[in-house]
């Protein structure tokens, strides 16, 4: 691999994971049996009386028992992520968060949204080329401050209602406490009136049935290696089970005060054609390659596959097998194919 890991897997940790595997969860919904037993002196009966569905959110596979995603498309708002820029708002509320690289090797994010509709989220910014890529799939509306005219004739080709500062209304609005380009923010709640279809959006991941455990060896800590001083840590917290982000050396804590801390983190490797942090580049985000699946503490490497812009990415381990996650956030990080992820062992 061209990758240079600080994990060592032959250290023999693979000793210690469930015989369980990993199953493929994409259905919307979960189901469960009652079972009721009656007994006299002369017959036993056993009947098993269904309870009903449980339906779940399509993008982070949790209990929607309310059903409040089922009416909602996907919201897509482009998000700022320069050292001006934070604290962020809106980004714990979001089902997905892609990161890619821009122009000059920095980051900028892609938050989708689904179950959570907050009122402040930003600061947002422009569209570019890698976008069209993301959402295709799952449609719905995609927000952003503006773009180069390439990338916004690229956005304009998916199946995305679009919105920006000039036909947002009441949608969007400036704040005097920041500094332009970095004072932009968006108000999903009414974003997501906006009627965007499909409704529920189309599901991006599968994930682990329950009592099944996630595969690979444990993990304290890892670094996605972003250069241009971009490079984004995650460490394990056994507390929230889920990977407490850290960036520019200092934890990523959002406007409200959240700590930004996904349930799963998927590192693909990707080719940028025309050159990483070249203006007008863009991920490779169809064929396939190499991924890092971070979740429940482990790691499993696969490698990810999607045959077209309509079909979603998939993530399959060595056997071929979809990789399951845990139920919740997920981060996508896009990482150059030339760039490197370092991954310190749980000890």
């Amino acid at each position: 691999m061209r990758r240079s890991l600080a994990l060592i897997l032959c250290l023999g940790f693979g000793a210690s994971l469930g015989a369980s595997g990993v199953a493929v969860a994409d259905s919307t919904t979960t189901s469960t049996t009652t079972t009721v037993s009656s007994t006299s002196s002369t017959t036993s009966t056993t009947t098993t009386v269904p309870t009903k569905s449980v339906p779940t959110a399509p993008l982070t596979g949790l209990p929607d028992p309310r059903h409040m995603t089922k009416d909602r498309s996907a919201l897509t708002i482009k998000i700022d992520n320069t050292p001006e820029a934070m604290p962020q708002y809106g980004i714990e509320d979001a089902d997905v968060v892609y990161e890619e690289i821009v122009e000059g090797g920095i980051t900028r994010l892609a938050a989708i949204f689904n179950s959570r509709t907050p009122t402040v989220v930003g600061p947002v910014r422009s569209v570019r080329r890698t976008d069209r890529e993301i959402v295709f799939p799952i449609g719905g509306i995609f927000a952003f401050s503006g773009g180069a005219e390439y990338a916004v004739r690229s956005i304009e080709t998916a199946p995305v209602k679009l919105y920006d500062q000039s036909n947002a209304g009441d949608t969007m609005f400036r704040s005097s406490t920041r500094e332009p380009p970095h004072n932009l923010f968006a108000n999903a709640a009414l974003l997501m009136k906006k009627d965007g279809l499909p409704r529920p959006p189309p599901p991006l991941f599968s994930y682990r049935g329950a009592g099944q455990e996630a595969k690979g060896p444990r993990v304290k800590s890892f670094v996605v290696g972003f250069e241009s001083g971009y490079a984004a840590t995650y460490a394990w917290n056994s507390t929230t089970r889920s990977w407490d982000r850290s960036i520019f050396g200092a934890p990523d804590v959002t406007a409200t005060g959240v700590r930004l801390s996904p349930k799963n983190v998927i590192v693909m490797y990707v080719n940028y054609v025309g050159g990483v942090g070249v203006i007008d580049s863009y991920a490779q985000l169809i064929g396939s390659g190499e991924v890092e699946i971070f979740t429940d503490g482990r790691l499993e490497r696969g490698t990810w596959q999607r045959k077209n812009l309509r079909h979603r990415t998939v993530y399959l381990n060595s056997a071929g097998k979809a990789i399951g996650l845990t139920p919740g956030q997920t981060w996508v990080e896009l990482l150059d194919e030339s760039e490197s992820v370092s991954v310190t062992p749980q000890s």
